[in-house]
């Protein structure tokens, strides 16, 4: 993982403009933002997805995601935002490292543009697919 740029930016290879830190989490503003107040928030755990991110490195990021989002807000004065984490090269990822993305939304043109491609969800299916992922749960 070192060998990623997030792995060179917490041993400190490459320098970054940091907006929080603590034992295990890392937020700085991204290098080629969106929109102002483009901010990435990365665990010090160098897990490639977020299902392979330990409990303790996750409930790190769920503490501080709030509080930073506050912070973006307050500072950019953009009250809407989205919050982005993609795992794997199909899904977008770019950087194989758990990173979020707290993009400050602050008009049509600007921010995260997405499309949303929804589809119906059959009723049947849908009761025997939960049931199987509370069983995969346990």
């Amino acid at each position: 993982m070192s060998d990623t740029i997030f792995g060179k930016i917490l041993s400190g290879a490459i320098p970054c403009h940091k907006v929080y830190e603590d034992e295990r989490v890392l937020a700085f503003l991204d290098i080629s933002p969106l929109s102002t107040g483009h901010t990435l928030v990365i665990p010090k755990e160098p897990a490639p997805t977020l299902d392979a991110l330990s409990d303790e490195s996750a409930a790190a990021l769920g503490r501080v995601l709030p509080r930073i989002c506050r912070a973006v807000i307050a500072v950019t004065g953009v009250k809407e935002y989205n919050v982005l984490e993609n795992n794997g090269a199909s899904a977008h990822q770019a950087v194989s490292h758990v990173h979020f993305h707290i993009i400050p939304k602050p008009s049509r043109g600007e921010g995260l543009g997405i499309g949303w491609p929804a589809r119906s969800l059959d009723a049947a299916a849908g009761a025997e697919l939960a049931a199987r992922l509370r069983e995969s749960i346990r």
